[in-house]
């Protein structure tokens, strides 16, 4: 099988996209109202809405990488990195410190050019707590950079990247066209989900990194996506692609069959409206927690509070299946006499609603 960097046209990407028109429309609607819906509320709630997209994303990106960070470790560090004040224990672990690191640089980067030392900045950050990886500069290794499933003897591969010997001119080539291709330069892309989508395709071709490209990838496409709107985009790639990884891997791989672009971009500008749509959702849900919280911030107990805190951290819904005395009495600490009056004074407060009964009663979070 030829690769599209082995192929003539490298990288010389063709596309159409009337396909998408109504797509593009759609994204530009999603953002606008996203925006206004950001801009109507409290600055102290502002805030704390971008921070809770920044985790939502921080996290989705590494579980695509099959790495599973703590919601609570993520989000001290990124209160942190933003210069916020925080309760919350400093995070001793890494990965999550570099996550979080990373989310903060693309948000703050989001209008500088991209840069070899932009990258090499970003690859440090989330190879943190990572061993035998060179962190921070192009991979050099002479064995071939594939993608690859299948147990030992019978593996799979799915995509081989270019050789390592080819990545810097090959990553000199492609800063170029990023910063060639952004608003209001030489060869500007003006619609900002299209850019994203070949700049991620682009990138991951490449493949350039040991270790971190995926991650890396996804910021690059964020990046693209906040330039083309001026300021920082409110949502979580991540969150949407790993909610269908399969799908994303497979167009992902016919993307680096050819340098006809077309599937690749109808499929990720999808991704992108998706994600945008999701946005709105999860800024409409933490307006509520926010003001859930202000509800009832003095009329619970701190065992209370954090396991209602803890249930939220899952979403709107909170724990699959509910609350029940047993998860309680874990994630509060405390006896089964105890559980069993917070949660009976949780429900009498209308915090909780209750269904079921016996061993089966469970409790989910009023969120009125």
């Amino acid at each position: 099988m030829m690769y599209n960097w082995q192929q003539s046209d490298w990288p010389d990407f063709k596309y159409n996209t009337s396909q998408i028109d109504e797509l593009l429309i759609d994204f530009a609607q999603k953002s606008g109202k996203s925006t206004g819906l950001l801009e109507a509320l409290p600055n102290d709630y502002q805030q704390e809405t971008v921070i809770e997209l920044m985790v939502a994303e921080a996290i989705k990106t590494s579980e695509i990488e099959n790495e599973y960070l703590s919601h609570q470790d993520v989000m001290s560090s990124i209160r942190r990195n933003l210069g916020f004040k925080t309760n919350m224990a400093k995070t001793h672990d890494l990965r999550a410190e570099g996550a979080s690191e990373l989310m903060v640089s693309v948000r703050e980067n989001h209008d500088k050019p991209l840069s070899k030392e932009m990258l090499f900045n970003w690859h440090r950050m989330i190879m943190k707590g990572s061993k035998g990886i060179n962190a921070g500069q192009w991979r050099t290794h002479k064995d071939p950079m594939q993608v690859v499933s299948g147990s030992i003897g019978k593996e799979t591969v799915h995509f081989e990247a270019p050789p390592s010997m080819n990545v810097p001119k090959e990553m000199q080539q492609f800063i170029s066209w990023f910063n060639d291709t952004a608003p209001g330069r030489t060869k500007e892309i003006k619609k900002a989900p299209v850019r994203s989508a070949i700049a991620h395709a682009y990138f991951e071709t490449i493949h350039p990194f040991e270790d971190g490209n995926g991650r890396i990838g996804r910021a690059i496409s964020e990046k693209a996506i906040s330039e083309g709107m001026g300021k920082p985009a409110l949502i979580s790639l991540s969150r949407t692609i790993e909610a269908n990884k399969n799908d994303y891997y497979n167009a992902l791989k016919e993307a680096q069959s050819s340098n006809d672009l077309t599937h690749w971009i109808n499929y990720f500008v999808q991704v992108v409206v998706n994600a945008q749509a999701e946005a709105e959702e999860l800024i409409a849900f933490i307006v509520k927690k926010s003001k859930f919280f202000d509800r009832y911030k003095n009329k619970l107990n701190e065992r209370q509070m954090r396991v209602t805190n803890r249930m939220l951290e899952e979403g709107s819904k909170g724990f699959e299946g509910g609350m029940s005395a047993k998860k309680y009495m874990s994630i509060a600490k405390t006896t089964k006499a105890t559980a069993t009056r917070d949660l009976q004074d949780l429900v009498e407060k209308e915090v909780f609603l209750v269904s079921g009964g016996g061993r089966s009663t469970r409790y989910e979070v009023n969120l009125k």
